[in-house]
């Protein structure tokens, strides 16, 4: 199985910390150029461009509200005219937010629905066309094991990583006759800043509840995004991929 991406370019959104970064910093491991995008943690991306260059890979970081249609286009542009092509796309760009569905506002379930999932789609949409052309590439979408549970205190959350099955699902339909693969991976508890604990006690009686017995990390989650942009998934499209340590098993 090749996961040699030496030549590759690989586009990952939210990478300057957590699963992102988790993932950036894997796929280059194995050779690829990454084009990270960040929101508004400057600082973080520095780190995690500086991890990246200390591989011995080429990094970029680009500041893209990824929800914002116009800053898509800038993200677009910008990508292209720096390294010509994406051969990889990971939408991992994600927020969520504690709170009971009669207390949302229209305001609360826009901006997770449109951080979450909408950015999927323009992210997507914005760099396929030349995929298309050179009929090849590798789509990667972050859901949440919560898309299957369900969840008693952020609905709207729930509601986005749902709706990334089925874009999924959707668009790997249509792009399989150009070469390109979709799939997405639905992430059980990551030890990341999204996922906090109240103490080491609360932590564990977490990770008690897992049939693996720990808390996943983000390197978990890295190593199922590089197998998916491999050659060894080759045949894989519109597929959801559990990592979870067996906490839920659809």
């Amino acid at each position: 199985m090749n996961q040699d991406f030496k030549g590759k370019v690989a586009l990952v959104t939210g990478a300057s910390r957590g699963i992102g970064r988790g993932i950036a910093l894997d796929l280059a491991e194995r050779g690829a150029t990454i084009i990270g995008v960040f929101e508004k943690n400057a600082d973080q991306a520095k780190v995690t461009a500086q991890m990246i260059i200390e591989l011995g890979r080429e990094v970029k970081f680009i500041q893209s509200d990824v929800s914002n249609e116009q800053d898509i286009q800038g993200l677009h542009t910008t990508s292209l005219e720096t390294y010509g092509k994406v051969d990889f796309i990971v939408n991992n760009a994600g927020i969520h937010q504690h709170l009971n569905f009669w207390n949302l506002t229209l305001e609360d379930w826009n901006r997770v629905l449109t951080t979450n999932l909408t950015s999927q789609f323009l992210v997507s949409r914005a760099f396929i066309p030349e995929m298309m052309v050179r009929r090849t590439g590798r789509i990667v979408h972050l859901s949440s094991c919560v898309a299957f549970s369900g969840t008693d205190h952020e609905l709207h959350y729930g509601a986005s990583k749902s709706g990334t099955i089925s874009l999924t699902k959707s668009m790997a339909l249509e792009l399989a006759p150009y070469g390109i693969n979709v799939n997405a991976i639905a992430p059980g508890y990551i030890a990341t800043d999204m996922c906090s604990f109240d103490s080491k006690e609360h932590e564990q009686k977490i990770a008690n509840t897992i049939p693996k017995g720990r808390i996943g990390v983000p390197k978990d989650i890295a190593k199922m995004t590089s197998f998916l942009c491999s050659d060894g998934a080759d045949y894989i499209t519109g597929q959801m991929f559990h990592v979870n340590g067996g906490l839920i098993m659809p």
